[in-house]
């Protein structure tokens, strides 16, 4: 397929935030994009108000006419669109050119130099550290994040003159064996996803496949000590980092917190950078960057540069971030929605926050996530001193008979736990005083947000 002679660009599911990023791209490079999505929010806000035509209903009279050219319009959707969905339905009988969103990265990645980050946990956080170092280098590179970057408030940088793109590489539905990237980083092969692999095992295996996709000439970066052994190869180089293990080719040392920043030295293959910091709080987020200053690195980017830009990464919307932080009272939104990132995250705060009471939301994401995983979730969420379990977030998935959050809450040993809906939360946190508040979870718990702020700024 050949893109230059694309001149429509239809999205279903254009509101998630891989679609968005492509989306985005589309727009910026010319092409005529729209789009559905099943409900508004602030992201399909901003598709808006940058030129792209979005309807939220499954009704094929409000695709615009020109969308209905199946000689120059390409359909691009999500798996999380059903294959009962009326437009999707309508585009297959029609016959249109239509593209995953995974095959769709594959054919953009092409052509450039790609780095794709993958892993079940921390790829969008080093993904999107890594298109900031590049970015505020020479180097430069174009990006599809994850995320949204606080830094440039868009999960999306194009920079035609750089040779690179940077990419997150999803394992879900097995989306990142579409690539061939010239450089890779696996940081966590941890079981998830086992709707779609039928064990551990085959998730690794396909993370093998993945790695034996690296072009020759290429590099793989991976965390020290996983319980995951990478395929030999000959053609690339293999490296290691992690935080602090002294046979891995990247780590860092002198680890301290000054004014709330965290600071450390960078060692790696091409020497020492000193007195790093880091405003982007959290001890696994200094893991992250070490991932992050590997690669850039690798690709390129100088230790000067490494040293000016990484204290000006402020992080990603929804990862451990800030939404008030005063003398008496912080909360914190994240995107955690596995047993290990939940407990990343939970003792990420216990470190910032000792002595003070810490209250965890959290809403499952998935029926067969929380079936999978009740006893680790359960283990994670034991961490907080106080717990406020929601209904789960069901997503793609149809619910699963016996499998509610219940699940989840009688497991958890910690006696200072509430069940309740989206809906009574308010009536509960009324009655509360915490004093570290934090979200959790990658379903619409966002949505909460600002309600909760609202809330306790008037308190």
């Amino acid at each position: 397929m050949v893109i230059k002679d694309v001149h429509n660009v239809y999205f279903l599911g254009i509101g998630g935030i891989g679609m968005s990023a492509i989306a985005r791209y589309f727009n910026t490079i010319g092409k005529n994009v729209a789009g559905y999505d099943k409900a508004s929010k602030s992201l399909t806000n901003d598709l808006l108000n940058e030129g792209i035509h979005i309807h939220f209903d499954d009704d094929i009279t409000q695709i615009p006419d020109e969308f209905k050219n199946k000689e120059n319009t390409l359909i691009i959707y999500t798996p999380a669109i059903p294959n009962s969905h009326k437009e999707l339905n309508y585009f297959h009988d029609q016959k249109f050119e239509i593209k995953k969103r995974s095959e769709i990265l594959g054919i953009l990645t092409e052509e450039k130099k790609c780095i794709a980050i993958a892993g079940t946990h921390g790829k969008t956080t080093i993904t999107t550290m890594i298109a900031h170092l590049m970015k505020q280098s020479r180097v430069g590179c174009t990006a599809f994040l994850g995320g949204i970057s606080k830094n440039y408030n868009t999960n999306l940088l194009v920079d035609t003159d750089s040779r690179y793109v940077v990419v997150e590489a999803d394992e879900f539905d097995k989306s990142f064996l579409q690539l061939k990237p010239n450089h890779a980083i696996i940081t966590a092969v941890d079981a998830d996803h086992l709707d779609i692999y039928s064990n551990e095992n085959d998730l690794k295996d396909t993370f093998k496949q993945f790695i034996n996709q690296i072009k020759p000439g290429g590099n793989l970066l991976i965390k020290s000590n996983l319980d995951f052994t990478a395929p030999h190869r000959d053609d690339i180089e293999i490296y290691t980092y992690s935080l602090k293990d002294n046979n891995s080719s990247f780590r860092a040392e002198n680890i301290r917190i000054e004014n709330g920043l965290y600071i450390f030295d960078f060692i790696g293959i091409k020497g020492r950078i000193n007195g790093l910091k880091l405003q982007f709080p959290g001890l696994l987020n200094v893991e992250n960057a070490i991932a992050a200053i590997a690669m850039a690195t690798i690709s390129g980017v100088h230790n000067d540069e490494i040293y000016n830009s990484l204290s000006k990464f402020n992080g990603i919307q929804r990862r451990f971030d800030y939404q008030i932080s005063s003398d008496d009272f912080i909360y914190i939104d994240d995107y955690a929605h596995h047993p290990e990132e939940l407990k990343a995250s939970i003792e990420s705060a216990k470190k910032l926050f000792k002595n003070k009471k810490i209250t965890g939301i959290f809403q499952p994401h998935l029926y067969t996530r929380t079936r999978d995983f009740a006893k680790e979730f359960a283990e994670s969420l034991e961490l907080l001193d106080e717990i406020i379990l929601l209904d789960i977030y069901p997503a793609r998935e149809e619910p699963i008979p016996g499998i509610t959050s219940e699940v989840i809450y009688k497991k958890i040993k910690n006696k200072n736990k509430i069940l309740c809906t989206k809906t009574e939360l308010f009536r509960v946190l009324e009655n509360k005083n915490p004093e570290i508040l934090i979200t959790l979870g990658a379903g619409d718990i966002d949505e909460l947000v600002e309600p909760i702020k609202e809330l306790y700024s008037k308190a």
